[in-house]
């Protein structure tokens, strides 16, 4: 039944001690019917150490320790139950008294109000996705350490509690120790939160701080990646961080770790899938001439090949839809390269594969039309062999972007079909083959049409690339489980 608009009206603010992290704390300045009434509001715990007196019974009187002793176990209590509490106060004035902090002394305590501010249901699910993904969340709050406690069960965060005051007395060594074990900060400054990020660094996490005061901007600064809240954030905040929160919610951070590692996953199946292709490309020509084999491809082939049927999948993969199992695994080293041992090792086995299977095609076909080492070749004979070694090249090549769909699992797994980009492009570079081998512009092209029974050969070939790729997938796999085994502790 309170109207707000008339108290306001009756109880006249004529100055204001601000809210901020260090004092905890705002007061204002207010003539009440004639007389000048300091209210004060804040922390429990801070506001009764500036009170010297308690509203009881509608009577004044004075704060005992016994009291102060109440005042605080039914702050403990509503703070085990998740619950922010605020702590009041007032003081009477005397009309023209100066209004700074050094009135907010000899308070009179009022009484506590616990309020709700319960995490989006969404929250706790986010940071399970976290902790699969190998990321640390740490909670950093200003609240009261068992309100901040009961907070961080509720998420499911689990570890040991540092105080700002307790942080206080510790130095940046200690720190640093300490903050490997720390997954939640209770009563700090952002101050404390530069410190946290400092520590972190020093033990070589990657930081990621989200802040949206004023004073959040040194540590957004100096976090990894600052990030800003889009709508309670300040413009300094915004300024500092290299991310600004639109919606302010901590699920759209690991939506996007989730997008960053899709797109990086993507740049990777495209550099492989495009240095696999021109290495066997490069392969093919380099040992058929080493050899003393005729040129195995003419040049507008490789042309065909480099614009048009390798072109299409590859840019198909660059919008591969993000795999369920990258927030599955543990975050890669910072300074890894995209070219990886085991991406170079996979590359080097594919292109071997395509060059040794398109060559062992074109031989057996410049055989079959009587060619011999150091001797000639019709020049029917000679197009029917390219021809062969061109299809055969094209289609590894399909397959081989299929194989890039991903870096361990195999092509059989269910993930096979869920790029309708990449299979469009598949199979329109197949019709697209299909047309510079059988319809007229095949002159162009030096092509011969190729009987059934070749091209069905051709595919069977080709797709040995399939079950090349996946022994690698599995045995690298394997590799890679007896690796943790043997270091349990990483």
């Amino acid at each position: 039944g309170l109207n707000y608009a008339k108290i306001a009206e009756e109880s006249k603010r004529i100055g204001e001690l601000q809210f901020d992290s260090k004092r905890k704390r705002m007061s204002t300045a207010n003539l009440v019917r004639g007389s000048l009434v300091l209210y004060t509001k804040g922390a429990p715990d801070i506001l009764l150490n500036l009170c010297s007196h308690v509203y009881l019974n509608g009577k004044i009187a004075p704060l005992t320790s016994l009291q102060k002793k109440k005042i605080l176990e039914a702050n403990e209590k509503f703070g085990s139950k998740a619950l922010r509490v605020l702590g009041f106060a007032y003081k009477p004035l005397s009309k023209g008294q100066k209004i700074d902090e050094s009135v907010e002394k000899g308070l009179i305590f009022v009484g506590l109000q616990a309020m709700i501010d319960p995490p989006r249901p969404e929250v706790k699910g986010a940071i399970t996705l976290c902790r699969k993904a190998g990321i640390k969340v740490v909670m950093i709050t200003g609240d009261h350490r068992t309100t901040a406690q009961s907070i961080a069960k509720e998420l499911g965060l689990e570890g040991n509690t540092l105080t700002g005051e307790e942080l206080d007395k510790l130095s940046d060594d200690a720190l640093q120790k300490v903050a490997a074990e720390t997954v939640v900060y209770a009563r700090v400054s952002p101050e404390h939160k530069l410190r946290i990020i400092s520590a972190l660094k020093k033990a070589n996490h990657i930081t990621a701080m989200t802040g949206d005061g004023v004073n959040d901007a040194p540590a957004l600064k100096k976090a990894d990646i600052g990030i800003a809240m889009g709508i309670t954030g300040t413009d300094v905040a915004r300024e500092a961080s290299k991310m600004v929160l639109t919606d302010d919610n901590f699920v759209s951070i690991t939506n996007a770790i989730e997008e960053g590692r899709g797109i990086y996953d993507n740049i990777k199946k495209f550099v492989y899938f495009m240095l696999s292709s021109n290495m066997a490309e490069v392969l093919i020509i380099f040992i058929a001439a080493l050899v003393g084999m005729p040129l195995p491809m003419v040049a507008i082939q490789l042309l065909w090949i480099n614009l048009v049927t390798d072109g299409l999948p590859a840019l198909a993969l660059g919008i591969e839809p993000i795999s369920k199992e990258v927030m599955t695994r543990k975050p890669r080293n910072p300074t890894e390269g995209i070219l990886t041992k085991p991406l170079i090792t996979r590359i080097l086995i594919t292109a071997a594969t395509i060059a040794s299977g398109s060559l062992l095609l074109y031989y057996f076909e410049l055989v079959e039309h009587g060619w011999h080492f150091g001797g000639d070749i019709s020049s029917e004979g000679y197009t029917a062999a390219i021809t062969i070694t061109f299809t055969a090249l094209v289609m590894f090549e399909l397959f081989n972007a299929l194989a890039a769909k991903s870096e361990s699992k195999t092509i059989f797994s269910r993930e096979l079909f869920n790029n309708k980009s990449l299979l469009l492009a598949l199979l329109s570079s197949l019709l697209l083959q299909l047309a510079v081998i059988y319809l007229p512009v095949n002159k162009i092209f030096h092509t011969s049409p190729l009987h059934p029974v070749d091209l069905a050969l051709i595919i069977g070939v080709a797709s040995s690339l399939i079950l090349v790729d996946t022994a690698y997938k599995l045995v690298k796999g394997w590799m890679e489980k007896r690796a943790e085994k043997a270091q349990p502790g990483q």
